[in-house]
């Protein structure tokens, strides 16, 4: 009996034992299981981000982004800025056959600030109105129509500079009022 008891304190003491083991040993398995999934997880983010790099790459073709921007002259230069000279109104006659009173009012842009140019235009005031009323007097109603005004401009602005302005030159030519009545 004795050795019956001992028997029993004995597997007693082995439960305990085992009992610890369990339980200790619980922790230990679940521990690599625990990096398993923390391993998983860190190879799935990597290989979403490295998917991502790559269709980003091939959409944007090498890096190069999709939004241009537009470096053209016209988006780099500003519009320069000129000084006017007003002209007196001009009153003349079309060339058609039955004439058409024309009145028009015309400004001579120049460079901003150029004394020179302000100065020669002021000399030459009788000359530019005798040119614009013998320019329009050459023309017809059918030239004089608004959609042909920017033809209109640059004949002037071409004529001054080649025959009236010697020193400078205009750079715009524009109409603050132009009027046709036909007779």
């Amino acid at each position: 009996m004795a050795d019956d008891a001992a028997a029993g304190d004995l597997g007693e003491d082995m439960g305990a034992e085992a009992s610890t083991t369990s339980k200790g040993g619980g922790l230990k398995g679940a521990l690599p299981g625990l990096l398993k999934y923390i391993l998983i997880g860190v190879a799935a983010v990597i290989f979403i981000v490295t998917i991502v790099v790559v269709t980003n790459l091939i959409m944007n073709k090498g890096g190069k982004s999709q939004t241009a921007i537009p470096v053209g002259q016209e988006y780099t230069t500003a519009r320069e800025a000129y000084d006017w000279y007003k002209l007196d109104q001009i009153r003349t006659y079309s060339k058609d056959d039955i004439p058409a009173s024309v009145t028009v009012e015309v400004q001579l842009g120049y460079k901003k600030d150029d004394k020179a140019a302000s100065t020669e235009i002021t000399q030459r005031k009788v000359e530019l109105i005798d040119f614009l009323r013998r320019f329009f007097s050459d023309k017809t109603i059918e030239e004089l129509k608004p959609e042909k005004e920017d033809i209109l401009r640059q004949d002037i602005r071409d004529q001054i500079n080649d025959d009236i302005l010697t020193n400078t030159s205009i750079r715009d030519v524009r109409f603050t009022a132009k009027d046709v009545v036909k007779q």
